[in-house]
């Protein structure tokens, strides 16, 4: 048994206080991940700051017409929420293929933000991971690798990003909202989690003593058609092989206007499809311009020995899904 302190905190100053306090603290909302992490030897915090009692806990619908999650939000409440569900689908979609009905229920969405790689080697305390312990090696790399990184990964860490909603959040535009000793900033949800380059034990941009406190969709993305695609190998309660969030605008002549796309399970964190992007906006919805982009984008994948798979998965899979939002863009405009 390894001893830890606890902290329950009825403030959010209170929360940043102990993290600030004590560096190796882990805050605790549903546990989910971490309780797992814990009981396998691979999580070993000093202290557990509880945030569950803190005042995050709600959908708020600001005057612009985004919408600010806290960051205690349960996922289940989150994917059932009306404005959610209206609004941005793919968010929805993306919650409710995660995990289980029961898991839903207890899982928070900075929590959420926040799990860690499901990689073997990881969860493994007799195997090398440069993640879990930096400048053990990377047992996956030549290791058991089918579900694994292809693009981004480096020499030192091959794991994939486990989220469904990080997907979504990051095609939507999204952005993080974090609190720590130097106020109160914000990080593109695109931009929050990191590849693992030289440092893989770096899951995120957060810093020391900072605490997720919410995240806001935005307005811009709100009255868009959205979707959230995943394949895996059964039909619940598994992690993504390779999912696509994707948000699709078109003009009246059926060009691009706005266009947002995401994968996960192809990288260390979501992966936002930059290029694929750029060469949309302003290009016919069409099935082939989809196609065209989509390889673009793909051409970055480095695939490992065992899973080259995922490139055409992945590309099908984001093809389809923007094919779908073009006609329902379409079906829109008609009305």
């Amino acid at each position: 048994m390894e001893p830890f302190a606890y902290v329950r905190a009825g403030t959010v100053e209170e929360a940043t206080g102990a993290l600030a306090a004590h560096p190796g603290a882990r805050c605790l909302g549903g546990g989910t991940n971490l309780v797992d992490l814990m009981k396998l030897g691979v999580e070993r915090p000093d202290v557990l700051v509880d945030v569950t009692r803190l005042p995050l806990d709600t959908v708020e619908e600001l005057p612009d017409g985004s919408l600010r999650v806290g960051a205690t939000v349960r996922n289940s409440d989150l994917a059932a929420h009306p404005l959610v569900r209206d609004r941005y689908p793919a968010l929805s979609q993306a919650l409710l293929a995660g995990a289980s009905g029961q898991l839903r229920n207890a899982a928070t969405t900075g929590g959420n933000l926040l799990q860690r790689t499901r990689c073997p080697y990881f969860q493994d305390l007799s195997k090398p991971c440069n993640k879990r312990e930096p400048g053990s090696g990377c047992g996956a790399r030549e290791g058991n690798h089918r579900d694994h990184a292809v693009l981004g990964h480096s020499a030192h860490c091959v794991a994939t990003h486990p989220s469904d909603m990080s997907v979504a959040l990051a095609a939507l535009d999204a952005r993080v909202e974090l609190l720590g000793d130097d106020g109160a900033r914000e990080i593109p949800a695109d931009r929050f989690h990191r590849l693992p380059g030289d440092h893989p034990e770096r899951d995120t941009e957060i810093r020391p003593g900072e605490l997720i406190t919410g995240v806001l969709l935005p307005a811009a993305t709100a009255s868009l058609p959205s979707a959230y695609r995943k394949a895996r190998d059964r039909a619940s309660y598994a992690f993504a092989l390779a999912s696509v969030a994707a948000v699709l605008g078109t003009a009246e002549d059926g060009t691009v206007t706005h266009v947002g796309l995401a994968f996960g399970a192809l990288a260390h964190k979501p992966w936002r499809a930059e290029r694929a992007e750029a060469a949309l906006r302003g290009a016919p919805a069409t099935a082939d311009a989809f196609a065209h982009a989509v390889g673009l984008e793909l051409e970055a994948a480095r695939p490992l020995r065992d899973n080259g798979y995922k490139v055409p998965l992945a590309r099908n899979l984001a093809v389809d899904v923007l094919t779908r939002l073009a006609r329902t863009a379409r079906t829109q405009e008609d009305r």
